[in-house]
């Protein structure tokens, strides 16, 4: 049975009206239109759905649209604020990451979220948390290197 919920989106109120169980992902990509959030495998083991819920990465195709009931969602699009881009988008730009790009949205999300718990990680650090989102291209040496910059560990920091 369906039900409204409300909560906050990139920092605006949101009211949706879905199944209490329908995954989070297809709320904001289908009923809000945030397509940056990207489908990969639907069960939490890729982590290209990756979204900031309170401020903690979570993997949207498996958290319902009830969970996010009265709680703040961060997509992609709501990471920096206006044009800007956060220090994590920016080392991205500069480490050239990305190769076919689509778990790179995942990726920025979870790092983010790490800087955002430990503001100069080590590679330890960055492998245990990151370990869970998957890159096809294998652009992992670069994914580091790009979370050490954006903590201004690395040359040109953002």
């Amino acid at each position: 049975m369906e039900s409204t919920v409300a909560f906050t989106v990139n920092g605006a109120p949101a009211r949706v009206t879905a199944e209490p169980d329908t995954p989070l992902l297809w709320v904001l990509r289908e009923e809000l239109g945030l397509t940056g959030t990207k489908f990969g495998c639907g069960i939490a083991v890729c982590g290209a759905c990756t979204v900031h819920l309170d401020g903690r990465a979570v993997r949207s195709c498996v958290v319902p649209l009830a969970e996010a009931a009265g709680r703040a969602v961060t997509t992609i699009e709501g990471l920096a604020p206006g044009d800007e881009l956060h220090p994590v988008q920016q080392a991205w730009l500069a480490e050239n990451v990305p190769q076919c790009g689509y778990c790179q949205i995942g990726q920025i999300m979870m790092a983010a979220s790490l800087l955002a718990a430990v503001a100069r990680p080590t590679d330890a650090d960055i492998d245990a948390a990151m370990s869970g989102n998957l890159c096809r291209c294998g652009t992992y040496p670069r994914i580091r290197r790009a979370i050490h910059r954006a903590a201004g560990e690395g040359e040109g920091e953002p």
